[in-house]
């Protein structure tokens, strides 16, 4: 069984290539051929995936990235703001990763070392765009200078968090459209 994990991974993990998968690894699903008729745009049922998989990947990156601005405004209000952004980059693809290796251990049964890897390659660029995205939505609104008591803090956050969302949402669609995988 860790053989056949193994190849679906190796096969499928950077999404480049449309290749049969077994039947464990869920993750990464091939498109019905019913699929392939449609117009690139229009087949709102990878839509529905993308916007599952951009959701999950938005979860991972945003508990790391705003609990760190949260976590340097209590404790460390002083340090530079771009120094505590470029840290809260990292760690929100940090989490991020962590989420998903973790959901591929849980619900795929992999590895944890097989996991971290497949989470690693699977989305990186996505989690990028979502993470400057977020970040440069929430400098525009705040300017990195309004605390977390204020009401508009958290206006901001749920626009940073829907620039998030729907920035990496054209990407992720694309490759699962042209590649035929759900790589989250």
């Amino acid at each position: 069984m860790e053989q056949e994990q193994l190849e679906t991974v190796a096969a499928s993990s950077c999404c480049s290539a449309k290749v049969e998968i077994s039947p464990i690894a869920s993750c990464c699903a091939t498109p019905s051929p019913a699929r392939e008729q449609k117009g690139f745009w229009i087949d709102l049922t990878i839509w529905k995936r993308a916007a599952k998989n951009t959701l999950n990947c938005l979860v991972g990156c945003s508990l790391g990235d705003f609990g760190t601005l949260i976590a340097f405004q209590h404790f460390a209000p002083h340090t530079p703001m771009f120094t505590v952004m470029g840290i809260a980059i990292l760690a929100g693809l940090t989490t991020s990763i962590l989420l998903e290796t973790t959901l591929l251990r849980i619900r795929e049964h992999f590895s944890w070392a097989m996991a971290f890897k497949t989470a690693f390659s699977m989305s990186f660029l996505s989690m990028v765009a979502m993470e400057l995205a977020e970040n440069a939505t929430d400098f525009m609104l705040t300017g990195g200078n309004i605390s977390i008591s204020q009401p508009f803090y958290w206006v901001a956050l749920g626009v940073a968090l829907l620039a998030g969302f729907v920035v990496p949402l054209p990407y992720n669609y694309y490759q699962l459209k042209k590649h035929g995988k759900a790589c989250h």
